[in-house]
């Protein structure tokens, strides 16, 4: 039995994964699928206290107090960044990372500088609420309904975002064992349309190690393609 925790993107909540997670589970595996603060059941915790470092918190004490080792540890999107925090500081308990459409970043990084025009649009159109800066506003995304084009999934997907605290989105990730991140296995998981926007050389060692999968689908692919997101992840597991 692997131990998968599968952290979500901006606006989104472990909910999305609940296709993939059915899948995984149905075939033995025990699956975490937590909600970062802030968001989806948990937007009534929004505040300006709301940072990356406080989502890698979130995903750390998850592995904690469920005493988890071992983990294939999988992010979409912002998720990326979250994993690769929580790898770098509770490096003992990771086994594998897994980039869902993700960010991938290295020291001193954040999602701003990472992808500045789809950040840059997202912030044109945030708000203020109790406070806090957030974006990404469900119909607001920069990329339309994150690539979902079934009119059900679309409907399900608008019920269920919620704006997203832009401070996580600024935040630079610090890494302090960079000698022991760099050790742990990566999958790389990619809608097929994003290739050419992602780091060459970085796929190109994964997909020589044989950890580099792309699936022709929209940015939210956990949802468009669940099985073909869990065969993927399924291979992972398998070695």
């Amino acid at each position: 039995m692997a131990t998968y925790v599968l952290v979500p993107g901006g606006a989104h909540g472990g909910w999305c994964y609940q296709r993939v997670a059915r899948i995984l589970r149905a075939a033995g595996h025990d699956v975490h699928t937590p909600t970062l603060t802030g968001v989806g059941e948990r937007s009534h915790l929004l505040s300006n206290d709301i940072d990356l470092d406080l989502h890698i918190h979130d995903v750390v004490q998850l592995l904690t107090y469920e005493d988890l080792h071992d983990v294939i540890l999988a992010g979409h999107s912002y998720g990326g960044m979250v994993i690769t925090g929580v790898a770098d500081r509770a490096t003992d308990r990771i086994g594998h990372l897994v980039y869902l459409d993700a960010a991938t970043p290295v020291d001193g990084q954040s999602l701003a500088d990472i992808s500045p025009p789809q950040m840059a649009a997202a912030r044109a159109q945030g708000e203020i609420v109790a406070g806090v800066e957030v974006v990404l506003q469900p119909g607001l995304e920069p990329i339309p309904h994150y690539g979902v084009t079934d009119p059900d999934d679309i409907a399900w997907l608008t019920s269920k975002l919620t704006p997203h605290p832009y401070k996580c989105f600024d935040q630079k990730l610090r890494l302090q064992n960079e000698a022991e991140l760099s050790r742990i296995p990566q999958t790389h998981i990619v809608c097929t349309n994003t290739i050419p926007y992602r780091d060459a050389a970085l796929l190109a060692r994964a997909r020589a190690n044989g950890r580099f999968w792309d699936i022709d689908t929209g940015h939210d692919l956990m949802i468009t393609e669940p099985e073909a997101v869990a065969t993927c992840l399924l291979r992972t597991a398998a070695g």
